[in-house]
């Protein structure tokens, strides 16, 4: 994530909903032996997102939107399979009325408490077994407010018709139900129905586009790859668009809205050669499609790294942001922190590729930018590893201080060697998790050497050294 010089940059509950519940449905017959799923996966800064009990494969999300009244209208049907007995499982969903819900074509009760949907099947679910849970759901969905008072969701331009979706933390939780942790990867299809002459946008690969009877249009978003639902974008307005190909066989969709279509077009057109080049550094690109979205000021306050299609308000649309954004396609959208507190693998790396770039293509070496990071000191506030809450996630010792920490491990084990990890670490861990813990000891292992001393001063120390 990229910010526009902003520096963003439960138990209890789900105890009475499960005692609500239990007071209104069947139980399973043979005795219950499963127990609940978690109500949350106690990430360290958002203990109630994400929830336990299984793993989603894959989402499926109908949903038609009204630009003239803000309503939308869902269905998501949620493949997962169980990772233990479970006689009942949670689910992530700020606002919005739920209309119906079932598991594997039966109805299931449900219940609302705050932010979490807890469904209960009539027959409990063996660990192991794949299920498909289906949520019926609609209403005006209504943006998040971060700890750092910006805004994320299904946010609405000033006119009320044009919509961009961004869900870094949280906010996918307010336009569809599901486990809404970093650490539950899944495939989507997601398939979008507006007014004809209304364009409409998802990540991934368009696979289908058809009219509807009453003469809306449909068009259908498919990500094969593991996605991280805070990844999930959706852009719907006017938009004019361009296409190319990458690397020979990717294909670029960009999208821009009309008033700065003609401003953006020039810098749009370069994505292909943008990932050329961090395909050199960086390995291999992740992903089946790639692009870009562009939209007036106003509606974002801030660029998304959203998989494949990273969103840009017009005026963070620069080449430094767009190297940014891409370079998250391998660093947090295939490479994704297995908590927010590994928040720092996600925008050093970005923030370490603009350094390079402007190193091969700007001749500003990188210890130049690593000077002028090591003197501010907003960029030592706390370790990057380490952000004493939620509302520093996205403040500068993550971005810069993490850059800090790849550009001292640079110098510390030679070109060569970075160079080896940089490209060996996306390959390690493609679309999967990871921990601060699991790059330090990959780059050790790499070097063949231990890294302590590096990691205690610029990862995890909490004093500026006296000199960079």
């Amino acid at each position: 994530m990229t910010h526009l010089h902003r520096t963003r940059t439960g138990a209890a509950a789900a105890l009475v909903a499960l005692v609500v519940l239990a007071g209104g449905c069947t139980g399973a017959t043979g005795g219950v032996r499963g127990t609940p799923g978690a109500a949350g996966l106690r990430d360290p800064y958002f203990p109630k997102l994400g929830n336990g009990g299984y793993d989603v494969g894959h989402y499926a999300l109908s949903l038609a939107y009204d630009p003239d009244t803000g309503r939308l209208d869902g269905t998501a049907e949620i493949t997962a399979r169980a990772t233990q007995d479970l006689s009942a499982f949670n689910l992530d969903l700020s606002g919005l009325t739920v209309g119906g819900a079932s598991v594997d074509g039966v109805p299931a009760a449900y219940n609302r408490a705050g932010g979490e949907l807890t469904l209960r099947p009539r027959e409990e679910i063996r660990k192991g077994a794949e299920f498909r849970a289906t949520v019926t759901y609609a209403g005006v969905p209504e943006p998040l407010v971060d700890a750092d008072g910006s805004e994320e969701g299904w946010l609405r331009d000033d006119d009320g018709g044009g919509v961009v979706a961004v869900g870094e933390p949280a906010g996918s939780t307010t336009w569809f139900p599901g486990n809404h942790h970093p650490s539950d990867k899944a495939a989507y299809d997601i398939a979008l129905t507006v007014p004809a002459g209304t364009d409409a946008f998802a990540n991934g690969v368009g696979t289908e586009r058809r009219t509807e009877e009453d003469g809306r249009v449909t068009t259908v978003w498919h990500t094969s790859e593991p996605m991280a639902s805070y990844l999930a974008t959706v852009a719907i307005g006017r938009y004019e668009t361009g296409t190319a190909t990458a690397l020979g066989t990717v294909p670029v969709l960009t999208a821009a809205e009309p008033e700065v279509a003609a401003e953006s077009a020039a810098l749009r057109a370069e994505v292909p050669a943008v990932l050329a080049r961090q395909v050199r550094r960086f390995g291999p690109y992740p992903f089946s499609a790639a692009g870009a979205v562009v939209t007036e000021d106003g509606t974002l306050g801030y660029a998304l790294e959203t998989q494949t299609r990273p969103v840009f308000p017009a005026s963070s649309f620069d080449r430094t942001t767009l190297v940014h954004e891409l370079a998250h396609q391998w660093f947090g959208n295939s490479v994704t922190p297995a908590t927010w507190r590994d928040l720092w693998l996600n925008e050093g790396f970005a923030t370490y590729a603009e350094w390079l770039y402007a190193e091969e293509y700007g001749d500003v070496p990188a210890r130049t930018a690593f000077e002028r990071a090591f003197r501010e000191k907003a960029n030592w506030a706390f370790p990057p590893a380490a952000p004493p809450a939620a509302g520093n996630l996205f403040d500068p010792p993550v971005y810069q201080r993490g850059a800090m920490v790849l550009h001292k491990l640079r110098e510390t084990v030679g070109d060569e060697t970075f160079d080896e990890i940089l490209r060996g670490w996306p390959e390690e861990r493609r679309h999967a998790n990871a921990t601060t813990a699991d790059f330090t000891a990959y780059a050790e292992e790499t070097a063949g050497e231990d890294l302590d001393d590096l990691w205690d001063v610029w990862l995890y120390g909490d004093e500026r050294p006296d000199g960079p």
